[in-house]
Parts: structure tokens; C-alpha cells; sequence
């Protein structure tokens, strides 16, 4: 996989739609052979909280909870808001397994480091 795209994820739970396109792109970049990193802020760190992909579904879009687990066996990276987090009360142990708590830091590193990047 040589080029990398980062996706960043802004919309959460409330907005099943625009939180379910970001996920699609994601496997459409995997399928096609792209390294593929998700970075979750604002009201898209709910996405990764446990229990909650269970609960956003959009219509003629695969359901969060059955896609979700496939990206990850697929090896996309879930990179996580440090202050998004923190402003809901949210801890690691709140979130999926292979969620990734950064900082901005992070984030910029990897942006940097990418192919193209999409935020939704």
C-alpha cells in the first residue's frame, strides 16, 4: 500500500447519514488498496464509544456495528480526539478495542504524511 489516506470523522451517532460515509469511503479506500487512517473529533469520537455503532444505521448503507469490525480486521487505524474525548467525559476504557487516543500532534503527522485526506 503506498498511498494513505486519512479520513477525519466529525459527525456523530445524531447524524447517522453523514456519520455512515466517512466508514464507506473507508472500505472503498482498503478495497482498492490504500492505507486508510480515521481520525475521530467532536462529535465523531461517539462513534468509536462502545455500544454506540450498534445504534447508527443509515438507509442503503451497511450498518456501522457489521462494518466497523471488518475496517479494523482490515487494518484501518482509529485515532481519537484527546480533548473531544475528555469534553464528554470519556475515557479509553470507554471506547472500542483498537481506538487510539491522540493529540493534535498525531494527527498533523499523519495528515502530513498522507496521499489525501477527507473530512466528514
Amino acid at each position: 500500500m503506498a498511498e494513505k489516506l486519512v479520513i477525519m470523522v466529525t459527525h456523530g451517532p445524531e447524524e447517522p447519514e453523514l456519520a455512515s460515509v466517512p466508514f464507506s469511503m473507508a472500505g472503498g479506500a482498503i478495497a482498492s488498496d490504500v492505507q486508510v487512517v480515521m481520525g475521530f473529533q467532536g462529535e465523531g469520537c461517539l462513534l468509536v464509544k462502545r455500544g454506540v455503532a450498534e445504534t447508527v444505521a443509515a438507509p442503503e448503507f451497511t450498518p456501522l456495528a457489521k462494518l466497523l469490525p471488518t475496517l479494523q480486521e482490515m487494518g484501518v487505524k482509529l485515532l481519537v480526539c484527546s480533548p473531544c474525548v475528555k469534553s464528554r467525559g470519556l475515557t479509553q476504557a470507554d471506547l472500542i478495542d483498537g481506538a487510539e487516543i491522540v493529540a493534535a500532534a498525531r494527527f498533523v503527522a499523519e495528515v502530513t504524511s498522507a496521499t489525501a485526506s477527507l473530512v466528514y
